[in-house]
């Protein structure tokens, strides 16, 4: 009997579907949190709405990696697409914001497995040369994701209701899995099932205690015995998890993939970058809503420029696997990306908004060659029964960048605009969020407009002369492997 070929541009067509799903989660339900907060009155919870979607799927990406290498790519999807499936059902009845962020965290349980497990399977279908400019086609879906989920989050939530933006997932989610069962075909020769719970227990609660421990940081009202706790049971649950895998004979992340140094340094420069991504997007809009009063359907364009070059910046890896070691390419990619840091640094509060594209452009040029390569090398570092829990830790690395980063800069952000508001005793913390918001800057008094955007700017400044240090940071990590000169090729 022939075995069945897995049609690659139909299973790459439903990865791409699938990664676009979950990337456009996070935005779509920001744009109708206004319109849910209103209609269960949970204001006070409104943050954890997101933050329990991330911490789920963090907790989740090493175990479906692992999972992935055993019993197999196809399996591993299809369970993460349903299980994402329900869990957007059941967020879309939800009647109170508690049930809402119980959902979402079995939401977020699904969502884990989409992208590590989607970067897994295209590793499987394409040959290295290939796999880089496919892997940036994939993550351009989050590009794109940050362009239609305000428009069509704006459209749902004004034409239906906020329920059916997570209803929408359904349909879309089922097909997806029909395009997965019936055209990828795998290999059945996979490693005998065994899953080391012990250390999924000490691994989920390590990570779990480290990101709560970052996005509660920034509040106020958080004592300081809270923050140490947490670092105390941080370090405790993971030096647990360690002593187990030293133990056990089938970890959930073997330790020996750390012996190898480009595999933990391009995970590091990763997590260092994505971490900067974070400030970038979430910063640049502030900027132009804060300083130049654009509406937020405007500000959100200012990052567009990066979203599509990100896709140029994955064909040019490609390209620059086959010639120089990914040392060399990190270093080429990251030179871009500072350019566009240090510019941001030193930009005066009156910068047209034209400018930002041209740096949003020379950014995401370097986000797209970094993060390609990052992924493609890592994959390469390890046998190809491992491909699975290394790139699931290359997404784990990438999530945790992002979480401890994005609490850093909001400190960063609260600590300068607090220290403004103090040396300018007309001015006041609820002011600067009045101006952060076009809608509400207007009825701030005109006379205080000027002191309100030199502290708004302050905070900005000091932020990305943070996230230029965050990237020279990563040239000091990549100087790590400088005589590492072996090209990326196939296991």
């Amino acid at each position: 009997m022939v075995k069945k070929q897995t049609n690659v541009g139909v299973v790459t067509g439903a990865v791409f579907v699938a990664t676009f799903m979950s990337a456009i989660e996070g935005t779509i339900v920001s744009t109708a949190m206004p319109t849910i907060v209103g209609d269960l009155h949970g204001v006070a919870l409104m943050n954890w709405v997101f933050s329990i979607f991330l911490l789920t799927s963090a907790l989740a990406t090493p175990i479906y990696g692992k999972l992935a290498d055993t019993v197999g790519r196809k399996l591993v999807f299809l369970v993460g697409l349903f299980v994402f499936i329900l869990g957007s059902t059941l967020s879309g009845m939800s009647q109170s914001m508690e049930t809402l962020i119980a959902w979402r965290a079995l939401q977020g349980i699904g969502a884990g497995a989409i992208m590590p497990v989607s970067f897994t399977i295209l590793a499987d279908i394409y040959p290295v040369e290939q796999r880089a400019r496919v892997m940036g086609l994939n993550g351009s879906a989050w590009g794109i994701a940050a362009v239609v989920a305000p428009l069509l989050g704006g459209f749902i939530v004004d034409q239906l209701s906020w329920h059916w933006i997570f209803f929408i997932n359904i349909p879309i989610g089922i097909i997806t899995m029909l395009l997965i069962w019936f055209f990828l075909n795998e290999s059945t020769q996979r490693k005998p099932f065994m899953m080391d719970w012990a250390g999924c227990l000490w691994l989920s609660v390590g990570l779990l205690a480290l990101m709560l421990t970052f996005q509660l940081l920034s509040e106020s009202n958080l004592g300081i015995v809270w923050i140490i706790a947490g670092f105390l049971v941080t370090i405790v649950a993971f030096w647990l998890f360690l002593r187990r895998e030293q133990r056990t004979d089938d970890p959930l992340i073997p330790l020996a993939l750390f012996r190898n140094r480009t595999f933990v340094i391009q995970n590091l420069i990763a997590a260092l970058l994505s971490g900067f991504i974070m400030g970038f997007e979430v910063y640049l809009p502030t900027w132009t809503q804060g300083l130049l009063g654009l509406l937020a359907s405007q500000a959100g364009f200012a990052i567009t420029p990066s979203s599509l070059m990100w896709i140029v910046g994955s064909f040019i890896a490609g390209k620059l696997l086959m010639r120089r070691s990914p040392n060399q390419i990190v270093n080429i990619a990251l030179t871009l990306v500072l350019i566009g840091a240090v510019t941001m640094a030193l930009l005066p509060a009156n910068t047209p908004f034209w400018c930002f594209f041209v740096i949003a452009a020379i950014c995401g040029t370097g986000f797209g060659i970094t993060i390609t390569t990052t992924t493609v090398t890592v994959q390469s570092q390890v046998p190809v029964d491992e491909v699975g829990v290394a790139t699931s830790f290359n997404t784990l690395s990438r999530t945790l960048g992002q979480t401890v980063m994005v609490s850093l800069f909001g400190i960063i952000m609260n600590v300068e605009m607090a220290r403004g508001v103090a040396q300018h005793p007309k001015t006041t913390m609820a002011m600067m969020n009045q101006l952060i918001n076009p809608q509400t800057a207007k009825d701030l008094p005109q006379a205080l407009l000027p002191t309100l955007h030199g502290i708004l700017y302050q905070g900005l400044h000091v932020i990305f002369i943070a996230g230029a240090g965050l990237i020279v940071i990563s040239f000091m990590v990549n100087w790590l492997d400088r005589k590492n000169t072996q090209r990326v090729t196939e296991h």
